[in-house]
């Protein structure tokens, strides 16, 4: 059976980022860099490397930053040309390649994950989409993405990216029940938005990244508010399950939880390590600081 293509990406980055205050008072979260590319620019090139075309950005206020650097940049370009900098005026200039659209949908009020998801609507129409929050990095190969768009293709249905957490973290994550029907893939019966631990289903967490059936919008508008007094994107994925079938993947690779600032610098440090300009310069001053510590 042929199964539609995702080709749409949904970037939820209306919300203000108060775990990083000041720095995101007038800058975006998603614009904090690990080394040297934004966090905005990873999750991009994630849904761009599996096989999406139209990536759409819920915005809000203090986001233009967001949409200038996916954007062309002029006098910048004419700058590095003209002095012959030609390895950084084609990274700069092949930040989004030539056959990729950029779609930018304002969110007017701070309503919650699923109201962000809704205002994609009428971009997205009645097509699968994926969803992608770009503070979670995941590093994997084939990205987390990848492999999600792989269960979608086989299956057809919805697939939310899922990892273990240690129980007393389950307050922080929607929580699946279900059952597996084959390595690393879950059917879901339940979901539920930051359970107690005693509470709470199973220890797999859905983690920022969602491949999603057109169905769900009508579900996101009916829900009301929930966890938070917000309209949450678990919710509106809890009503769906009545209706169709809903898939979880345990996807292979590492993620960060980059809206946290402990798990911000261990990406920096990671990603760093492998940098092909200070990798063995970053190395050895690990090791020194290392070296200092034992002492």
């Amino acid at each position: 059976m042929t199964r539609t293509p995702v080709r749409t990406a949904v970037f939820p980055v209306a919300g203000m980022g108060t775990r990083f205050l000041p720095v995101t008072k007038a800058s975006p979260k998603e614009m904090l860099p690990i080394v040297d590319k934004p966090l905005i620019q990873y999750a991009v090139e994630e849904a761009v490397n599996a096989g999406m075309t139209q990536m759409v950005f819920i915005t809000g206020r203090n986001k233009r930053a967001i949409e200038d650097h996916f954007d062309k940049a002029f006098e910048l370009e004419t700058e590095l040309e003209a002095r012959g900098r030609t390895a950084l005026l084609e990274c700069v200039r092949n930040i989004v390649p030539r056959n990729v659209s950029c779609i930018y949908v304002r969110q007017p009020e701070a309503l919650g994950l699923g109201h962000a998801v809704l205002c994609a609507r009428p971009v997205v129409g009645d097509q699968p989409f994926a969803v992608i929050l770009a503070d979670d990095l995941i590093d994997g190969d084939p990205s987390a993405l990848q492999q999600m768009v792989d269960v979608h293709a086989e299956h057809g249905h919805s697939v939310l990216a899922v990892q273990k957490i240690p129980p007393q973290d389950s307050k922080k994550y929607g929580i699946i029940s279900g059952a597996p029907i084959g390595p690393r893939l879950h059917g879901l019966s339940g979901i539920v938005e930051k359970p107690e631990p005693k509470a709470a289903p199973s220890d797999l967490a859905v983690v920022g990244r969602y491949i999603l059936t057109a169905s769900l919008f009508g579900f996101l508008e009916k829900i009301g508010k929930g966890t938070g007094g917000e309209i949450q994107l678990t919710d509106g994925i809890a009503a769906l399950l009545g209706t169709e079938s809903v898939l979880a993947w345990e996807f292979e690779g590492t993620r960060y939880d980059c809206g946290s600032k402990l798990g911000y610098l261990q990406a920096n440090v990671n990603f760093a390590l492998r940098h092909p300009e200070i990798a063995d310069e970053f190395t050895t001053f690990l090791k020194s600081v290392q070296s200092d510590l034992a002492e």
